[in-house]
């Protein structure tokens, strides 16, 4: 049985034990009105908190850009991109036309 089979068991038998125990205590009549108060307050409290963690989130985020600012953002990156390989171009052809000179020096020379 590896690692994550012996913790699955465990959570499969707490959860069973412990819902066993809820139900006893709900099923007395000594402690049923506590319990149903105490599950409809963990209920109540846990989806209150999701919803209050969501606006938060949503508060403090900021909006997305918009359509047309990306789309600038997009053209000024493909403008950059194409300078960059106008100026590899162009070393390219120095170096080319120095090596063809250096070609012609060494024939005369």
């Amino acid at each position: 049985m590896s690692k994550d089979q012996a913790v699955g068991a465990v959570i499969l038998l707490g959860s069973i034990v412990g819902l066993l125990i809820y139900l006893y205590l709900v099923w007395t009549p000594v402690y049923s009105l506590v319990m149903l108060q105490l599950t409809a307050s963990i209920a109540v409290g846990a989806v209150l908190l999701i919803l209050a963690w969501i606006g938060y989130t949503l508060a403090t985020t900021p909006p997305p850009p918009s359509v047309e600012e990306i789309e600038k953002e997009l053209e000024e990156e493909l403008k950059e991109i194409e300078k960059e390989e106008e100026g590899k171009k162009e070393e390219g052809e120095k170096e080319e036309a120095g090596e063809e000179e250096k070609k012609e020096e060494e024939k005369q020379g």
